[in-house]
């Protein structure tokens, strides 16, 4: 099987195309719950996206009048074919939820204090999908935690390569 592997794009293990990925949230944030979205977007925002040009890092969604908007979302706009109609930069874009996943999520956001954050936004089947999680702000402890048992964790790998090579 052969794959192109451009710098700005990769395949993950199932296959999708992964276009943006926002590993910043995931060292911010707790993460508790993860969704798939679609996206509702131009033509010109379609094109850029495909080639791998969308930022994630400061996103995140609202929910307004039972609808879910994905605000702050950085996707450069399309070269010189388009320059007429092309989109604005960050744009709010509507995503695409069930209605009772929308209740659910408006439930959460509201009682407990969570905020979504879009994680990876990739392609499947043709279509721009968005991995949008509920998740809780982590204390600077948490933080310092976790980056000292990840290095753990690398030189536990390393001590057991050395040991078995």
């Amino acid at each position: 099987m052969n794959t192109k592997n451009n710098a700005k794009s990769k395949k993950s293990e199932d296959g999708f195309k992964i276009i943006a990925d926002n590993r910043q949230a995931r060292f911010q944030y707790e993460i508790l719950e993860t969704i798939e979205a679609g996206v509702v977007l131009v033509g010109t925002e379609v094109k850029s996206i495909r080639e791998g040009r969308a930022n994630l890092r400061d996103g995140y969604a609202s929910i307004r009048n039972g609808e879910v908007m994905l605000n702050n979302v950085h996707v450069s706009p399309h070269g010189t074919t388009a320059q007429v109609f092309n989109h604005e930069e960050r744009r709010s874009r509507k995503l695409l939820l069930h209605r009772k996943e929308i209740r659910k999520l408006t439930s959460r956001v509201e009682q407990d204090g969570l905020t979504l954050v879009p994680l990876k936004m990739y392609l499947k089947g043709g279509k721009v999908k968005i991995d949008l999680a509920l998740v809780r702000g982590k204390k600077l402890h948490d933080k310092r935690e976790d980056s000292r048992r990840k290095d753990d964790q690398r030189d536990i790998q390393r001590t057991m390569k050395n040991f078995n090579s």
